[in-house]
């Protein structure tokens, strides 16, 4: 009798360690981590036993080799007698500019109509909706293509350029703008805008601390201007002005001199710009419209006016709302950069598809896309986080 109530005792154990929450969610993730190796292992497997029977051999030594190609639009010295390793550099440094620059231009326009979307004038209200409506339906491909082939292919030639202020000029070959030359080191210089950036920072610091401990604001932004210009002109006098400019020239069949930006990198950029900046203006709009309607009641009654209320009083709220998904955008313009292939813009992907059909390289140079992209993505998010956290209410 003993020996049977001790089996029916031992029976609801092994029921319960059967249906336990915590063996159950066990065998699942190990049964999903076994599939996870052996799906890998079959695609290393596939992947070695075909680059065998293609004779192709692996590595990273094509990276040494001569390119044998030109690249029209780079920031640093390249040649086709240079590397693939330095061609692929060129490239990365590309897809860079391409999306801080629209990264920027994309955030101030968009905050713009954003903000003209829920403007009291009837005018600039539908303005806005229409440019959010139009560009958030479009393909960014279509976008580019409008731009390359429909505005900057139909812009004058060179003896017909479009002379602009400051000794520039604008016709179908790209934008020709005036170019610093340095006749000797520019340290000096560089050093004065380190100054002025952190002074500006400390300015910005202090006068933050004593409006939150007086109520009294401090005109940060001009004070900030003044030191990041001031500084670094105060550097240029002192070392003796180590610069001149180029201006362009004129002349019958082309311009020389100044610094030129291709209609390939303005098409992308403008395109990814715009384009962009209609996701974020509704972002913008979300955002503001997510802040409580007293905080608008409460800046009127103490009679700031509109425009100051929302500066300092909503857009600041707005942002712990703004900031998580402009994240996400940021990271489409990045990733929208490689449709600059379709209009011969040298970005990392045009590079290194031309790498990839020089070499054979196939594997090699799609890891290397996916490196770049990801650091690029992750850097991006790090900094996004950090930035909504500082903007984050702080319990006292």
């Amino acid at each position: 009798m003993a020996s049977q109530e001790a089996i029916r005792a031992s029976e609801p154990a092994k029921a319960s360690l059967l249906y336990d929450p915590k063996v159950r969610s066990l065998v699942f993730q190990a049964v999903l981590i076994f599939l996870l190796i052996l799906g890998g292992w079959w695609i290393v497997d596939n992947t070695i036993e075909n680059l065998r029977r293609s004779n192709i051999t692996t590595g990273w030594a094509f990276l040494r080799g001569r390119a044998g190609f030109d690249i029209s639009d780079r920031l640093i010295d390249y040649s086709s007698d240079s590397t693939f390793f330095r061609a692929l550099v060129v490239g990365v440094l590309n897809t860079l500019k391409v999306a801080i620059a629209g990264i920027v231009l994309a955030t101030i326009v968009g905050f713009m109509v954003g903000i003209g979307r829920l403007s009291n004038n009837w005018l600039i209200r539908k303005i806005c909706t229409v440019y959010v409506e139009v560009f958030r339906n479009i393909p960014p491909l279509l976008v580019i293509l409008f731009w390359y082939q429909g505005v900057l292919a139909v812009l004058p030639q060179v003896r017909e350029s479009i002379a602009l202020p400051f000794t520039s000029f604008l016709n179908v070959r790209g934008f020709y703008l005036p170019a610093v030359v340095w006749n000797g080191s520019g340290l000096m210089v560089l050093g004065g805008l380190a100054i002025g950036v952190l002074l500006s920072w400390y300015v910005a610091r202090r006068a933050y601390a004593r409006q939150m401990a007086t109520g009294h604001s401090f005109p940060v932004l001009w004070v900030s201007l003044a030191l990041i210009v001031g500084m670094p002109l105060l550097a240029y006098l002192l070392s003796g002005m180590p610069a001149t400019v180029d201006y362009p020239q004129k002349g019958n069949f082309n311009l020389t001199g100044g610094f030129n930006i291709k209609p390939e990198f303005l098409s992308l950029f403008l395109a990814l710009s715009f384009y962009t900046a209609s996701f974020i203006a509704e972002i913008v709009r979300a955002g503001i419209l997510g802040v409580p309607k007293g905080q608008t009641e409460a800046y009127s009654a103490l009679g700031l006016r509109p425009g100051t209320g929302l500066r300092l009083v909503v857009v600041p709220q707005a942002l712990r709302i703004i900031i998580p998904p402009l994240t996400s955008q940021y990271l489409n313009l990045t990733k929208n950069s490689t449709l600059g292939v379709a209009i011969g813009y040298p970005e990392l992907y045009s590079v290194g598809g031309t790498t990839l059909n020089q070499t054979g390289q196939a594997i090699e140079v799609v890891v290397i896309f996916m490196v770049v992209y990801l650091s690029i993505s992750l850097v991006t998010s790090g900094f996004m986080n950090w930035f909504n956290n500082k903007m984050a209410l702080k319990e006292r």
